[in-house]
């Protein structure tokens, strides 16, 4: 008899290693069933051949001829001890039967079936009435073959059902690839040490460990395609290492569901690199106790669960920032400073080009990952960054850089003419003020002297942050929430992407004020309003006096001062009586190319819409109200007795009087 069958897949060797294995695994001394020890000592978990009689009554009992595997299986053995962990019996040619709902399987699943169902969901519920059951003996766990579900080659699925799992059937694409799979179990079950068994050592797991190895160094490499590949393909079968490398490559690709590093995580040389990962993680995720962070560590220390639980407390609270060694620790330093100003696309390229001098932290240390959890930093991560990192020779290993990714943001201003997938934003408005620093727009733009930047923020953060502890609120006040950057050489910005509704009669320019000893641009626009009619204001000061400004809203233009020809609004609202929404919005783009060329700026899109940045409250866009104009103003108090208390006076809408 030859060992491979018509499928060329090599039965015999298979299962006889399979066997071997599972032989050698079993601890010297442990009580067995009879069985199992006879199993032992002649080294096969299976039972004599299937003759053809045998199948072929087998067939004629059940009315269906057998699938190609499960057919050349039963000529190599008539079923089969411990497939996998939870299986003690598979049938063969005597065992097998029409499942025929005897587990009531069939109306649970259907209990959770919709109108809306597919025929994969169904299938799922059904296949327990019209399933053949290979399970003899398990663990609550129920295997059969669906005689519905057959491939090109004549092949059934294989459905595996277990109730601790918690988890829908899985599905199979034929026998042999649920045997498979039950040998990659067998496998994963005796991978990690346990008292009383033998240390799991074989030529599979050999094999397996050589593969991690030469992939952790294809890795480096920059070959991170084919490493995770070997280290996926070892991870199926347990072996230490692989899951924590491919995690690592998974993440910088931006995957975070299931990603734990395994045992790195808790290693003292890798923790501080990899836990900030996890800490963030579970930070997203308000409704998780911290409890569900120190479960995901498994057997740490205090030391580690300690390190844990003050990282995440530096996360939340915006504080953590990432470090290391030599000179790529260096270029991080240089990066957060680039990109806590808006400059992300510089600040990538600084982490990029230094990164082949990257020191691991350890053999099994594969990229730089903490700074992903870096609340600057972070927001520099996208795929494409994360697969350029990978594929970037680093750790000491030779290989071919790949090219660089294209920069994230446009450059110039007309990027705010085009639609935010993030806010839906179409209204905004910014300060530009030349020769002067970010950190000093505060000093020009907010009220008092104890003006200061708050850390750097996303959007949302920032507002939420605005709206915890106010206590007071006015309708003739618009302090707008300002975050501020680098527009160019020579240049800041203070920009709002929720200004307050626009009102011509009261608003008032801060060009003049954030112009003191230099130049200042006022920018105001909604020409895109989905509420309300259209508008946009432009004001240019120099040396503490407004010198032209023109604001189009109502359908009219308003203009004062020698507006530069490349500004004239008339280019781009023409007959303003007949300017619409959509004509503002065509008249949006040109606007800002102009202002953009006139002024050398430019507004960073992936600092401002993905990024966090420093953020101050400016003084109010809005004059205050002149004698005989009423206003609405409300105050909250603090909660007494559990229950909020709140006041205020008002007279609606404020009325000019």
């Amino acid at each position: 008899m030859t060992d491979t069958t018509a499928s060329g897949f090599d039965w015999r060797s298979f299962l006889r290693r399979w066997s071997g294995e599972w032989a050698d695994s079993l601890p010297a001394g442990e009580t067995r069933s009879e069985t199992d020890e006879a199993a032992r000592q002649a080294r096969w978990l299976g039972f004599p051949p299937a003759s053809e009689e045998r199948i072929a009554a087998m067939e004629e009992r059940l009315g269906r001829p057998m699938p190609p595997s499960y057919r050349e299986f039963l000529q190599v053995s008539d079923g089969w001890r411990h497939a996998g962990g939870f299986v003690g019996l598979l049938a063969g040619t005597g065992g097998a039967r029409w499942h025929e709902n005897a587990s009531g399987l069939a109306e649970m699943f259907e209990q959770y079936l919709d109108e809306d169902a597919g025929p994969e969901e169904r299938r799922e519920a059904d296949v327990w009435r019209r399933g053949l059951q290979l399970d003899v003996e398990s663990d609550i766990t129920y295997v059969v073959m669906d005689p519905e579900d057959v491939d090109g080659d004549g092949e059934w699925a294989v459905y595996t059902w277990a109730s601790w799992r918690a988890a829908p059937p899985e599905r199979h694409a034929s026998f042999l690839e649920f045997m498979k799979e039950m040998y990659r179990e067998f496998h994963c079950l005796r991978a990690r040490p346990c008292d009383g068994r033998p240390v799991f050592v074989n030529d599979t797991t050999r094999k397996l460990d050589t593969l991690v190895e030469e992939a952790r160094l294809e890795a480096l490499r920059g070959g991170w395609e084919r490493a995770v590949e070997a280290l996926d393909e070892a991870g199926e079968y347990g072996r230490p290492r692989a899951k924590g490398l491919g995690d690592q490559i998974r993440r910088l690709l931006g995957r975070t569901y299931m990603l734990d590093f395994d045992d790195l995580v808790t290693d003292p040389r890798y923790a501080p690199e990899l836990l900030p990962l996890l800490a963030a993680e579970h930070a997203g995720h308000a409704y998780r106790g911290d409890s569900a962070l120190t479960s995901r560590l498994g057997g740490a220390g205090e030391d580690i669960r300690a390190l844990a639980h003050a990282l995440l407390e530096r996360i939340r609270n915006g504080t953590y920032r990432y470090t290391a060694a030599g000179p790529f620790g260096e270029a991080v330093e240089r990066a957060r400073e680039l990109a806590r100003w808006g400059d992300t696309d510089g600040a990538w390229r600084t982490l990029r080009e230094a990164l082949p001098r990257w020191e691991p932290l350890g053999p099994d240390h594969l990229a730089p990952l903490g700074w992903v959890a870096d609340p600057v930093l972070g927001p520099l991560l996208t795929p494409e960054r994360g697969r350029e990192l990978l594929s970037t020779p680093r750790g000491g290993q030779a290989g071919e850089p790949p090219e660089p990714t294209a920069g994230l943001d446009p450059g110039g201003l007309a990027w705010l003419a085009e639609p935010d997938p993030v806010s839906s934003r179409t209204s905004y408005r910014f300060v530009l003020v030349e020769g002067v620093e970010p950190a000093e727009l505060p000093g020009l733009l907010a009220d008092g002297d104890g003006a200061a930047l708050n850390p750097p923020m996303s959007s949302w953060e920032a507002h939420r942050s605005l709206l915890d502890g106010r206590r007071e609120f006015s309708s003739y006040e618009d302090r707008a929430l300002l975050a501020v950057g680098r527009a160019g050489s020579g240049w800041s910005f203070a920009f709002d992407g929720h200004p307050a509704p626009f009102d011509r009669q009261r608003f008032v320019s801060p060009s003049e004020v954030a112009a003191a000893g230099t130049r200042a641009v006022v920018v105001w626009s909604d020409l895109r309003t989905r509420h309300g009619n259209p508008f946009f204001h432009l004001s240019v000061a120099r040396d503490g006096a407004e010198r032209y400004a023109f604001t189009y809203a109502d359908g009219e233009v308003r203009q004062s001062g020698q507006i530069p020809p490349t500004l004239d609004p008339s280019r781009f609202f023409g007959t303003v009586a007949a300017v619409g929404p959509e004509d503002g919005a065509e008249a949006e783009r040109p606007l800002l190319e102009a202002l953009a060329g006139e002024f050398g700026v430019h507004l960073p899109r992936h600092a401002i819409v993905h990024g966090r940045l420093h953020t101050f409250p400016s003084r109010s866009w809005t004059r205050p109200p002149r004698d005989g104009e009423w206003y609405w103003s409300a105050w909250i108090e603090e909660p007494r007795g559990g229950r909020a208390a709140g006041g205020g006076e008002a007279s609606g809408e404020e009325t000019r009087r």
